[in-house]
């Protein structure tokens, strides 16, 4: 394993390529439980070292799986996407809605748009002014002869048939919203997940960060009271 000798320490420890600075992290910025799991598969790992940031990302990681299985046991494939998408810092996030419409067929797409007008105002007024001419037409103007007489038996054949037909149009309708909801629950919950995991990154970073001022800030306060120690002896 190679250390970091190189241009002023622009080599990876882990990996042993050259990364510019920016793209390397000290080992002092990293959090203790993350480098203990990198002195487990490198035990050369020193405070003087560096790491690239895929690395590190692999490692946080691999910690973030430890975790997981130790409070939830056995991850199930969401938790392990929303893994590998911390590893390789992909976005989670989609348009569900978008995503699930691509795949509609024809037969799918014409029953949820007559799902949507059997549902709608248009519809009920059409239809009650349509029952309404029937009854008018069957009870005035076709008085004498009328195709369809009280007690209207035609027009209750017509609208069990509607109802038959219309039932299972709507049932299919509701059947891909709750596969469309699903998705989006399961959408929302990886999301959420990887939130709560950067989140918890991002605090411990801050907690590890504000540490390491502080020590600083020690180290410093002990080199002035050196040095006002020495301005006080007498010569």
């Amino acid at each position: 394993m190679r250390h970091n000798h190189t241009n002023g320490g622009n080599t990876c420890a882990v990996c042993g390529k050259i990364f510019g600075a920016q793209d390397l992290v000290a080992a002092a910025l990293v959090r203790e439980n993350i480098a203990a799991e990198i002195r487990s598969e490198h035990p050369a790992w020193n405070e003087s070292a560096h790491i690239c940031r895929n690395d590190l990302a692999r490692y946080r990681a691999q910690y973030v799986h430890t975790l997981l299985v130790a409070e939830k046991g056995e991850l199930s494939v969401l938790e392990q996407e929303v893994l590998q998408s911390l590893q390789t810092h992909q976005t989670l996030a989609a348009d569900v809605d978008s995503d699930y419409e691509e795949n509609w067929t024809f037969g799918e797409r014409l029953a949820d748009r007559i799902a949507d007008f059997g549902g709608s105002w248009i519809f009920l007024i059409c239809f009650s002014v349509f029952i309404v001419i029937w009854i008018a037409m069957n009870s005035l103007v076709l008085y004498w002869r009328p195709v369809d007489p009280f007690p209207y038996i035609l027009l209750n054949l017509l609208l069990s048939c509607l109802a038959a037909i219309q039932a299972p149009i709507i049932m299919m309708s509701q059947n891909r919203q709750e596969a469309k909801d699903r998705l989006r629950a399961r959408n929302d919950y990886q999301v959420n997940l990887k939130a709560e995991l950067e989140i918890r990154h991002l605090h411990e970073k801050m907690d590890h960060l504000l540490s390491h001022q502080w020590e600083r800030m020690i180290e410093i306060q002990e080199v002035q009271l050196d040095l006002l120690n020495e301005l006080r002896r007498p010569r």
